[in-house]
């Protein structure tokens, strides 16, 4: 059966366009059915028929399956298995792959989940780096924190003279802090501390403040 339809669709010598096709992303140019041109291979659940052939670099295969009699067939896995397809590319069920250096995927079921590999945390401004900021390292993937100098966010007819007081912060300051302590003292006056950056300055810093949890009860009177 392969021989004859290789002759009605085959003809030699090959007549091929000049320019090769430009093939989407993810779509390498293979040669089509005959062995004569090349042409953009077909993807994952793309139509499939004997000229126009699938992607082999993917494992896919033309399933006549599902077809019905006289028309093409589908892109599908040799063995049937699922697969995801991110960004023009096909990978295996229970691959897993990094799409980018910042993120890492699972394909599993027909479906993938990716985990970040670059830390989202927050750095909140210190003694030692009041100015903190994240940036790009060429040549790295992941952002990091840097600490900037003062001068850079306070403009100059902001800045004080010295001996004069600190102007205050020219740029947002998130808020952030600690609940209070309970009371020092068990009855009458006591203080509570906690740890914020809500200040002129933006840096962390331990505050107090009184407090009193109940009146203390009277002495008893002395006796003679």
């Amino acid at each position: 059966l392969l021989p004859q339809v290789c002759a009605q669709l085959c003809r030699r010598p090959c007549y091929c366009p000049w320019v090769p096709p430009r093939c989407p992303r993810g779509s390498p140019l293979v040669l089509d059915g005959c062995g004569c041109c090349k042409i953009c291979a077909r993807r994952l659940g793309e139509p499939c028929d004997f000229l126009h052939v699938c992607d082999q670099s993917q494992g896919l295969v033309c399933d006549y399956s599902s077809a019905s009699a006289g028309t093409g067939g589908t892109c599908n896995f040799e063995d049937d298995e699922e697969g995801c397809e991110v960004n023009g590319r096909v990978y295996r069920d229970g691959e897993v792959f990094q799409p980018s250096c910042k993120i890492q995927c699972h394909c599993l079921d027909g479906g993938f989940n990716c985990i970040p590999l670059c830390q989202e945390d927050v750095r909140l401004p210190t003694p030692d780096c009041p100015y903190p900021r994240r940036v790009e390292i060429p040549g790295k993937c992941c952002p990091e924190w840097i600490c900037e100098a003062q001068d850079q966010h306070i403009p100059q007819a902001a800045r004080a003279a010295p001996g004069a007081a600190s102007p205050r912060l020219r740029f947002p300051c998130p808020e952030w802090g600690t609940e209070w302590s309970p009371c020092s003292a068990t009855c009458g006056l006591g203080f509570a501390t906690r740890v914020s950056n809500q200040n002129r300055y933006c840096r962390l810093e331990t505050q107090r403040r009184l407090c009193m949890a109940r009146p203390c009860p009277a002495l008893p009177a002395a006796f003679p």
